[in-house]
């Protein structure tokens, strides 16, 4: 019993009470996701079916095709059956801008649910609202699998159980990690503390920053490659897309799927920049080093911009110079702007933002390929384990010295005179702050800047005693005190700058000016010792 009388038992029950109406959100919001994504494919699909002149099946037909489409996007296997030779045939490359679709929309729920909308509405735990919008989530999708087996493209049931909870996981993990304000630590209790330590270390964070920098230069390279290639081959891609329909609803369509296939090419122009190339087949490969030729390919207009056949030519040779800058990317972003950073810690972590780079190219080479077909179109796309150990190869040979050498130009002591040391250095000090001196220089500013500065009535000089020694003089507004006043030669000015500045300091106005010293070290003032 507690205080008031309520069972002990009772207040964990009000709790589940009261998060239950915030759970009960987090999962209508993960099935919303679902539903909206399918549904803007859904209403895509069918405004193509009734734009078509030649629709072949009904709206129901059209929906099991948005339905396929939306099972596809999450990297899925569909399977067509009705074939000429009878074969079913697999349809396993996701275009990888159709990814991007349910991620955000997944990532946006978690979002929502991890945030309260009003001030005194409880917040869910990260895992709850993980669980709860994933349920949610993988709800719809085992519908959609069950609903898309009646159609024309039906999903393979064991790739749909791996793959639509891969991408809800993830997409939903940082929408939490998101929402929580993308926190490094502390991470799970039963994780190794030697691994808990770690991650947060910012060797770490550097990179990954490294490794992304050098996976992103890759892409934009791949799409690079792709772009020049089809602006060299543009009157056969004109042709390619003419003559696969002859109505703009059919070239529409085409045109979309070409849009929609733009990331998986940029992926495939970076694995054939690295070396090991893309699959056309069976035992058909595109390389730098030559291109055998695939005559059994469909005509497509980003196929048209495939290379020649023959051995290679000094430009295709040329793409190697995309993972050069790569790794030349990994090796700048892996260097930390810290003196206290030894030269083994800097290589370590370009090595590491080398290993961060093949293993992102290896998961965009995977996901990018895929068959489309039986038989000849059995393998489409990059090898994504030969791929990954390209890019890893190329980065780390060139990011390793690269970060040295950029952390060793970073460091470099300051080239100038050597600064003087113990009484001299004393001497200098005192002689850079006198007053005397400062009074020239600030003459000099005067005259430099114009009117920009205005005219400001200077203190009293101190009268000047020969060089090299010091003569009591008493400080302008302290009574009874005495100073020091070194006077500094060595000083070279206009012989009527200071006409009307201060009269007894003319006497340093012959001298030459010294000249500006470079790297030189600025001393902490030290006092004199007391008498």
């Amino acid at each position: 019993m507690t205080e008031r009388g309520t069972p002990l038992s009772a207040a964990p029950r009000a709790g589940v009470r009261r998060r239950s109406p915030a759970a009960a959100a987090c999962v209508v919001g993960g099935a919303v996701a679902a539903g909206l994504g399918l549904g803007f494919l859904a209403v895509l699909v069918i405004v193509l079916w009734i734009s078509s002149p030649y629709p072949d099946s009904g709206p129901g037909g059209a929906l099991h095709l948005a339905a396929g489409l939306w099972l596809l996007a999450h990297g899925t296997e569909l399977v067509r059956y009705d074939t000429l030779s009878g074969v079913p045939a697999p349809v396993g490359m996701t275009p990888l801008l159709l990814v991007v679709l349910p991620v955000l929309l997944m990532r946006r729920a978690a979002r929502l649910g991890s945030a309260a909308e009003e001030d005194d509405e409880e917040v869910l735990p990260a895992g709850a609202v993980f669980s709860a919008v994933l349920c949610g989530y993988l709800a719809v999708g085992a519908l959609v699998t069950v609903y898309a087996a009646g159609g024309p493209l039906s999903a393979d049931p064991i790739s749909a159980a791996w793959h639509i909870p891969l991408v809800a996981v993830l997409a939903a993990a940082a929408g939490v990690w998101g929402a929580r304000g993308r926190p490094l630590g502390p991470l799970p209790s039963w994780l190794p503390k030697g691994v808990r330590n770690a991650v947060v270390r910012p060797r770490y964070a550097l990179a990954l920053r490294a490794g992304a920098g050098g996976a992103l230069v890759l892409l934009g390279g791949g799409a690079l490659v792709v772009g020049a290639s089809l602006a060299w081959h543009g009157a056969e891609v004109q042709a390619s897309f003419l003559s696969l329909t002859g109505v703009w609803s059919g070239r529409f369509a085409v045109l979309l799927l070409a849009l929609t296939l733009i990331p998986n090419a940029m992926v495939w122009g970076a694995a054939y920049a690295l070396g090991p190339g893309f699959a056309l087949g069976a035992d058909v490969t595109a390389t730098p080093l030559g291109f055998p030729g695939a005559p059994g390919l469909p005509r497509f207009p980003l196929l048209e911009a495939l290379p020649a056949a023959g051995p290679g030519t000094p430009l295709t040779w040329a793409v190697a110079g995309v993972p050069v800058v790569a790794g030349l990317a990994v090796g700048w972003f892996a260097v930390r702007r810290a003196r206290e950073v030894s030269y083994g810690e800097t290589a370590l972590t370009a090595a590491l933002g080398a290993v961060v780079c093949g293993l992102a190219m290896t998961g965009l080479a995977a996901a990018s390929a895929g068959p489309l077909g039986s038989r000849r179109l059995s393998e489409f796309g990059p090898v994504w384990w030969t791929t990954g150990v390209a890019a890893f190869a190329w980065t780390a040979v060139l990011a390793v010295p690269v970060a040295v050498a950029v952390h060793a130009w970073r460091t470099r002591p300051a080239i100038g005179p050597a600064a003087p040391e113990g009484d001299e250095a004393v001497a200098v000090d005192d002689r850079w702050h006198d007053s005397g001196v400062r009074e020239i220089r600030w003459a000099a500013m005067r005259k430099a800047a114009g009117a920009l500065i205005p005219d400001i009535a200077l203190p009293p000089v101190p009268p000047v005693v020969p060089a090299d020694s010091v003569a009591p003089a008493a400080p302008v507004g302290v009574p009874g005190r005495r100073r020091a006043v070194t006077v500094v030669s060595g000083l070279d000015l206009d012989p009527g700058l200071l006409a009307g500045a201060a009269g007894p300091v003319e006497a340093a106005a012959s001298a030459p000016l010294a000249p500006p010293v470079v790297g030189a070290r600025v001393l902490a003032r030290r006092k004199p010792p007391p008498e």
